[in-house]
């Protein structure tokens, strides 16, 4: 059985400006962002990719085009011999019902917006959502007509949790998938046994009350992009304990008993939240870019993340007895909430995996309708499943760039030697090789890495390389084995995929000083000799000559621009920055004197 799974709408940006002004920062807000493709063959995950890598558009919503060809042309197939496509949203009959119910049962709303809201919703099916709005758009940016019965359509939050659970094993486990929306709801939770799945359906909360989209409008009020930029709020909150007294907790949010919540607005009504914040914080369009207020509004909001999880969570614990537990969903990108999940729970394993956020909804419908089809999803754990390049695609984009770079070829066995060698002193080195990285983390493919010893070395990276703010912290990248010595990993014994923050421990707070953020914590990444054999060696060999446990291992990017995918994206993005080697495969390249 072949499954191509795939998610994002060829008219979505188009639609959504016109419809709902979803334009500028405000353009990731609603359906379709990070557009990606993921192959399944009789059950075994192929290949992954984000179409952001391929048509260099960050969190495009476009159809995927670039992304479902090269996952095809990868395992060797056509669109004819595909027998499911999986698409990650089913806006159902009574999907639909809902929908259209919490707009005429909206008290705040007059008749007026009421009628407004119902034909904007009307127009957005019948372009968007609808079956044959899915199949024309499928037919219009790939040219094939889709067999209406290959065509398998799976509820959002379902793709989230089917990503989760089989990258964590396929374990009995209870769950929570939590994110902005999907088709109208913005949270679930139950528990998967014996392969079926349970949703607790009391435990379900709406799009209207949606924690994630409340965080991404705290996150536009501090001027930077909703739906994108929630990390940065997260950074800013580690520069001050939490709150004593949270304005969010005390005057906006609600907690009911059963661990639920209930939220004022929805999240389109910007300017009531704009006005409540300005009268709970104290706030004003002036203040909102000093650093101090940033902070003080940054950590309530994440300390308001970490409560209302918690009590959702612990409702989940109320009704499951698995000791394990899945997080999926743009929330559990908030890796310092994840690591208190689990300590303040009585489970004993989370897992969060390298594609919870929407980038997994296309793996996680194939692997829906593979299961469906009764096939065994066998994904293993790898996130290097995107494009790789040979030695002669790399000499190619070498030979383009040959007045600007120059380059020598070592035999691949020395190639973490040497660039160990490279990071011993305050270089800063791109590093690309094999399989692109799937998710919206750099995991040792396509990283730009760095010492995290020098004291000046973040400051370094943020003004020259990375070109962004300066309070962004970076992850160290550490082998598995030493990093319960480094960090401080209380229940998790790995964190292969960056979606946990641990504390330092205080031997190594000055050792690993680039990798520390403000609070002496870091969100870490371990390695081991089968997840990433050369990364894992580079690392054994750095800490030989250096005594220092880690690099800083950042993604291969500039602020505002994707991850590189291949040879001439790297080297595009290594010369417009101050990088000072790049190791390209078994290519060890540095600019020309000239140059």
């Amino acid at each position: 059985m072949i499954v191509l799974g795939y998610n994002g709408f060829g008219k979505a940006a188009e639609l959504f400006a016109r419809l709902y002004r979803a334009t500028g920062i405000d353009r990731h807000l609603l359906f379709g962002h990070d557009s990606a493709a993921a192959l399944i063959v009789d059950g075994s995950l192929v290949a992954a990719v984000e179409e952001e890598r391929l048509n260099r558009e960050k969190k495009t919503s476009k159809f995927p085009s670039n992304a479902l060809n090269w996952c095809l042309e990868s395992g060797g197939l056509t669109l004819d011999d595909v027998d499911v496509f999986a698409f990650s949203w089913q806006f159902s009959d009574d999907v639909m019902d809902r929908m259209i119910a919490e707009i005429t049962e909206d008290a705040s709303a007059s008749a007026a917006e009421k009628l407004s809201r119902l034909g904007r919703l009307a127009e957005t099916h019948a372009a968007l959502f609808g079956r044959e709005a899915i199949l024309a758009d499928f037919h219009e940016h790939t040219g094939h007509h889709l067999d209406p019965g290959k065509l398998t359509q799976v509820p959002h939050h379902l793709a989230h949790l089917m990503t989760g659970y089989h990258l964590a094993g396929g374990h009995d486990t209870a769950f929570l998938v939590s994110d902005g929306r999907a088709e109208w709801l913005s949270a679930i939770a139950g528990e998967v046994r014996g392969g079926e799945i349970r949703i607790f359906d009391e435990l379900s909360i709406d799009s209207r009350h949606s924690l994630a989209m409340l965080f991404s409008v705290v996150t536009r009020y501090l001027g930077f992009v909703p739906n994108n930029d929630e990390y940065k709020v997260m950074a800013l909150a580690g520069y001050a304990p939490p709150p004593q007294a949270n304005p969010l907790l005390d005057h906006v949010v609600t907690v009911r008993p059963d661990g639920t919540y209930e939220i004022p607005y929805p999240a389109s009504a910007v300017p009531a939240y704009y006005a409540l914040f300005d009268r709970v914080f104290d706030g004003a369009p002036d203040r909102r870019e000093d650093f101090a207020f940033r902070v003080r509004v940054a950590g309530a909001a994440q300390q308001m993340i970490e409560v209302l999880t918690a009590a959702h969570l612990g409702a989940v614990e109320r009704r499951s007895d698995e000791s394990r537990l899945v997080f999926e969903g743009g929330l559990a990108l908030n890796c310092v909430n994840n690591t208190k999940l689990l300590e303040g729970s009585r489970f004993t394993a989370m897992d969060v995996s390298f594609g919870a956020s929407d980038v997994g909804v296309a793996l996680g419908a194939a692997l829906y309708a593979s299961r469906e089809a009764g096939d065994t999803p066998r994904t293993g754990k790898s996130p290097y499943l995107g494009p790789e390049f040979s030695r002669e695609d790399i000499l190619a984009a070498l030979d383009k760039f040959s007045q600007q770079v120059e380059w020598r070829e070592v035999e691949p066995g020395r190639v973490p030697a040497e660039t160990a060698a490279l990071l011993q002193d305050e270089s800063v080195v791109g590093w690309f090789q094999g399989r692109m990285e799937y998710g919206p983390r750099a995991l040792g493919n396509r990283s730009i890495l760095a010492n995290p010893r020098f004291p000046g070395i973040k400051d370094l990276i943020n003004e020259r390389i990375k070109q962004r703010e300066p309070f962004r912290p970076f992850a160290p990248v550490v082998l598995e084995e030493l990093a319960p010595e480094v960090f401080e990993t209380g229940k998790k014994d790995d964190s292969p995929y960056m979606t946990f923050v641990f504390p330092v421990r205080p031997a190594y707070q000055e050792l690993i000083q680039g990798a520390c953020h403000v609070d002496a914590t870091a969100r870490i990444q371990t390695v081991t000799d089968e997840s990433n054999p050369q990364l894992a060696q580079l690392l054994r060999r750095f800490n030989e000559l250096t005594g220092v446990p880690c690099l800083i291992n950042t993604s291969f990017n500039v602020a505002g621009e994707p991850i590189v995918c291949s040879p001439v994206d790297a080297l595009a993005c290594f010369l417009n920055t101050d990088m000072d080697h790049l190791v390209l495969g078994s290519f060890l390249v540095r600019r020309t004197t000239d140059s």
